[in-house]
């Protein structure tokens, strides 16, 4: 089954989106609060872990000639809050940059 066009070119422009946020905020801008326990850095770095699954997704999927859709409890987010938490603001920036323009390869 083809994938429709549309979802890269939309996933590409996500890709821009981020890119763009992180080269005009400081490390400082980075670390503004945006919800109760989350910071622009730590919605980066969720970004990234989320694509990475994906990526991962696909390449089992590939491995193995079967669609791999693994389970995953629903507080994976409230468990990796202080990992995410722990990633300095550039390098949430670059990893969700980097794992962002994998995925738009990927795809």
């Amino acid at each position: 089954m083809a994938l429709d066009p549309t979802y890269n070119q939309l996933n590409r422009a996500s890709t821009e989106r981020i890119r763009a946020l992180a080269a005009r905020l400081s490390d400082q801008e980075m670390l503004h609060p945006v919800g109760q326990h989350w910071t622009v850095a730590i919605a980066l770095a969720h970004l990234a872990f989320w694509d990475r699954r994906v990526l991962y997704v696909l390449d089992e999927t590939e491995r193995t000639g079967k669609v791999f859709a693994p389970e995953i409890d629903v507080f994976i987010n409230d468990l990796s809050l202080p990992l995410w938490a722990a990633v300095p603001p550039r390098e949430a920036a670059r990893l969700a940059i980097e794992t962002a323009e994998a995925l738009d390869e990927r795809l």
